[in-house]
């Protein structure tokens, strides 16, 4: 027994009757097409692999904390904020003694 049922013998009995059918140039070019069309998906598929890796440590390399602390050192002073500068949210005592 073979495939489901199907022995060796009955395989080969369809294949002859589909060469009969199509001809060996016309079983070629479907084959060739075939075979054409697999490794062009399979080219897309690695290209398609290579942009989102690169695209992947692209943003990795960005979002690193490395990159992060290089990204914040190489800001100018105007830019970066200050903790001194900011005002707390309390009230002074000058602002009560107003009230």
């Amino acid at each position: 027994m073979g495939f489901g049922g199907i022995s060796i013998w009955n395989l080969l009995i369809i294949l002859a009757i589909i060469v009969l059918l199509f001809g060996t140039k016309k079983l070629r070019g479907i084959g060739t097409d075939l075979g054409s069309a697999i490794k062009g998906f399979r080219n897309s598929i690695k290209d398609e692999d290579k942009d989102n890796d690169a695209v992947k440590q692209d943003e990795d390399f960005n979002t690193s904390p490395k990159s992060a602390q290089m990204v914040e050192h190489a800001k100018p002073q105007a830019e970066q904020p200050a903790a001194a500068a900011q005002t707390p949210s309390t009230p002074t005592t000058s602002d009560k003694d107003k009230v």
